[in-house]
């Protein structure tokens, strides 16, 4: 029975196509049972994140009309010009797909290691609803080891090897030092989380924290040395913050230019740094014509990423080879 595949990702779809697709972690176990009952998958595993979605699947006829419903499936309640946005994968294929973006190899950021702990999650996740079985077992526990065997016995993972990490070189090329400057992360993630840490470890002076849950704010604040505050307090924290790091799972616009112009006029001309790594955006494109204030969502982050990828290159034949041969084994 093939294994297939059907996504977008950061190099097929722009970031106002890709939010259109996101789907948020509370809605996986019902999105899971939807597909496995309109579609002729037999097992299934949906990944979602800010630079990807992805539908892994188990057909036991042909792959070409299951790739045809995932599709269907994908498109059910969005407004896409083309569906030229989508990539289709089958057997061997699909699987070394699976293994590349395990690894990092598919990733904005070459080598990154986010993917592989949200891989984990939408794995076990639909291993906990029972959507899979012995052949997304196989290839998913094959992926997971792949990766660890590419971590330790290849440089891939050479440099910056996360979006956080990259939008903290960012705010390095906005300012000239990161002492004495103020952060505030809205959402109290894991991607939020690795952003504040190495703000912090990079000189950055206090980080302020603010997450619709005031509990989860807190409790990030308080391992971060930090100060926690209300969702809708944070405008009061305004005129003392230099960077701004969002990455909630809010369906709208978190901040807008209608709500942030009038705020910064209080600033006296300090330049604010705007990082959105959220899919959907949280923070309204329209903010960046205001004078003094710079914005960059997840797909400006890409020419950053790009430097890092140059200093990698020459690890990427030997991570496809342990592939391929990981593939083989499968």
């Amino acid at each position: 029975m093939p294994i297939v595949c059907l996504g977008l990702n950061h190099r097929t779809a722009s970031v106002d196509v890709r939010e259109q697709f996101a789907m948020a972690e509370g809605q996986l176990p019902e999105l899971l049972e939807q597909l496995c009952k309109t579609t002729e998958a037999t097992e299934a595993v949906i990944l979602s994140t800010c630079n990807r979605v992805e539908i892994y699947a188990v057909t036991g006829g042909e792959p070409e009309p299951l790739l045809n419903d995932l599709r269907g499936f994908l498109l059910r309640d969005c407004e896409v010009e083309s569906d030229d946005i989508f990539y289709e994968l089958s057997g061997p294929d699909s699987v070394e797909h699976l293994f590349k973006v395990a690894s990092g190899l598919d990733s904005m950021v070459l080598g990154e290691t986010e993917i592989l702990g949200q891989l984990k999650a939408a794995y076990h996740l639909a291993l906990e609803h029972k959507r899979t079985g012995g052949q997304l077992n196989q290839a998913f526990q094959k992926a997971f080891n792949t990766a660890k065997k590419i971590r330790t016995e290849t440089q891939i993972q050479r440099g910056s090897v996360s979006i956080s990490n990259v939008a903290v070189e960012l705010a390095g090329k906005i300012f000239d030092r990161l002492q004495d400057r103020t952060v505030m992360v809205i959402g109290a993630g894991d991607t939020s989380e690795k952003a504040a840490r190495a703000l912090l470890s990079r000189g950055a002076k206090s980080v302020i924290v603010s997450n619709r849950s005031f509990d989860r704010a807190e409790h990030l604040a308080n391992e971060l040395g930090g100060k926690a505050v209300q969702f809708d307090d944070w405008e009061s924290e305004f005129a003392h913050i230099d960077i701004i790091i969002s990455s909630t799972s809010a369906p709208h616009y978190v901040l807008d230019r209608k709500k942030l112009e009038p705020l910064q006029r209080l600033r006296r001309h300090r330049p604010l740094l705007l990082v959105d790594i959220a899919v959907p955006r949280d923070i309204e494109p329209e903010v960046n014509f205001l004078e003094d204030v710079y914005l960059y969502n997840i797909d400006d982050l890409q020419a950053i990423a790009d430097d890092y990828l140059r200093l990698r290159e020459e690890e990427i034949a030997k991570c496809e080879a342990i592939i391929r041969a990981k593939a083989e084994e499968l």
